[in-house]
Parts: structure tokens; sequence; C-alpha cells
């Protein structure tokens, strides 16, 4: 530990003040030039400054703290009640959505037509979110390749210990896991691939058939390890998918939104409403969709379970 009592004087005042040097010794005050003169009197300030700012710091915290208490209190007195027919929400944006998302769509599923056809880029934002937020935690989490040219002997040895017992966990996991995953993560693949395909005429879609295939995915690498689950799906696959995904989201959808703009027909029919294939760009939109959330699923439990994909 740092000696309190040896301080060493520094130039930048932001520095001696984390170093908790206030001011100079006396013994050196006799030596000081004016210019760390005026460095120590700059250092003295941010202290005194720090000093103020904790001061103000607990009464100001509480202070907003109730301003926001009472903002949120104030909003649920005045929500209207639920049911009531002159409610904000009810309005001509709703009305138009029940009465015409059918004809404008052609997906029987108002809510699939709202999120992927009305404000689809509404949509994209919020897998672009996903994607971003998984490709930050693979900057702070993924092993770095040039470190491991750079390790020690032992730390090479650590390192192959580590993973010959992870080899040994994937040999000798539970057989009942084993036996019970392989039963049921095929029915649980093909249960959230029906709710991404037929999110346009029923309940579902792109989000939920996604969140069901990556929860599928993990099982899986839970009940055969991960050194399997790299077999079919690994870090390429993964920014082949999702890449792929949100680049032809976003051109399908720019596409949609430019010839409507100027009204001209995009040429894609909306089909019969209640089948597969009807609804346009919907169907394939709920498709990227459900990539895209499978795989981020997925990415972030192989992240902070073994710290890569």
């Amino acid at each position: 530990m740092r000696d309190p009592n040896n301080h060493e004087h520094h130039s930048n005042p932001f520095v001696a003040w984390v170093n908790g040097e206030s001011k100079a010794k006396p013994e050196e005050e006799k030596k000081l030039t004016p210019t760390k003169e005026k460095r120590a009197a700059k250092s003295a300030d941010v202290s005194v400054h720090h000093d103020r700012f904790h001061k103000a710091y607990k009464p100001l915290a509480v202070i907003l703290c109730c301003a926001f208490i009472a903002l949120l209190i104030f909003v649920c007195v005045k929500t209207p009640p639920f049911g009531v027919t002159d409610a904000p929400t009810n309005n001509e944006v709703a009305q138009k959505y029940i009465e015409e998302g059918l004809e404008d769509t052609g997906a029987t599923n108002i809510v699939a037509g709202m999120i992927l056809d009305y404000r689809a880029f509404d949509t994209l934002g919020e897998s672009s979110v996903l994607f971003t937020a998984v490709m930050a935690v693979i900057i702070l989490l993924k092993k770095d390749g040039d470190k491991k040219k750079e390790m020690t002997e032992r730390q090479k040895k650590e390192e192959a210990l580590q993973q010959h017992e992870e080899e040994l966990n994937d040999r000798h996991r539970d057989v009942i896991l084993k036996k019970t995953a392989g039963i049921v993560a095929p029915f649980i693949m093909m249960f959230g691939i029906y709710v991404v395909l037929n999110g346009h005429i029923s309940p579902g879609g792109g989000f939920s058939g996604g969140a069901i295939i990556g929860a599928g995915l993990i099982l899986i690498s839970q009940a055969f390890g991960s050194k399997r689950t790299k077999k079919f799906f690994n870090f390429k696959v993964f920014t082949i998918i999702t890449s792929g995904a949100l680049l032809s989201y976003a051109a399908l959808k720019t596409y949609s939104f430019y010839t409507g703009s100027h009204h001209m027909e995009t040429g894609v029919p909306h089909g019969i409403p209640g089948a597969i294939l009807s609804s346009g760009f919907i169907l394939p939109l709920n498709i990227f969709v459900g990539l895209i959330v499978a795989c981020t699923m997925f990415g972030f439990y192989s992240l902070f379970s073994k710290g890569e994909i």
C-alpha cells in the first residue's frame, strides 16, 4: 500500500487530489517555484470543491428521488381508468390499426401488422440494439488471441488443464439431462419455428419464436456440451446469421417505405389473409427478427458461461 505520510507532489491537480495531496508539505513550500505554487493552489481548490460537492450530494439526491416519486404518483392518479372510451390511447391511430390493418398489411394478427409494417423501423431499431448489446459483450468478454501467444508456460498449462476439465464434464454429463434434452429439444425448436412462421396469422412472431429457439439452443448446449454445439453454431455462424438478418431486414423495409412514400406499388402481393404465404414482407421480416433474437439469447448465454461463442 501507499504510505500516506510519504506523498510525492504531482504537477497534475487531479492526480494530486486522487492521491490526497491537497497541498504541499511544509518543508517543500519553500522550494516551490511560482508555477508549482499555482498548481498547488489549483489542487487545493479542487479539494475544496470536492468537499462542497460531497456535502450537497446527499440532500440533492433525496430531493431528486422525492420529485421523481411525486411525478410517478401524479401520473398514476391522472391516468384514466381501464376501459374508458375517451382515454387518450383510444385515438385515430389505434382505430386505423384495427379497421384498416388487414387491408393495408394483409396480416390477420394486428400486432404483427403494426410492429412489422406501420412501425417496422422501430422493430429494426430494437433488433439493432440486441445486436449491438451482444457485440459489446463480445468485445468485453471474448478471449483475445494475441494474449494467448504471450502466455507463460504456467498459464498455458492451466488453460490446458481447464480445457481438459471441460472435456471431462462434457463426457460425463447427467444422463437424464442428455436423454430428456434429446427428446425435448427437437420439439422446442419445431415449436419455435412454428411460432415464427405463423406470427402474421396468429399470436406469436419473431420475438417470441426467436426466444423459444434460443432456449432450445441453450438446452442443447447445457445437455451435450459446448464442444458439440460449436459443430453447428460457432462465432462465424453467429456473425453471418445476425449480420445477414439485420441487413436483409433493413433492405426490405427501405424498399417498402421508399415505394410507399412515392405512392408506388411494391410488387409484393398481400396474398389471402390467413394463409402462410401472405402479408407481403411481414413473413420474411418475422423470420429475420426470430434469427436475431435466437442468436442473441444463445450468444449471451455462451459469453457469460464460457467467455466465448
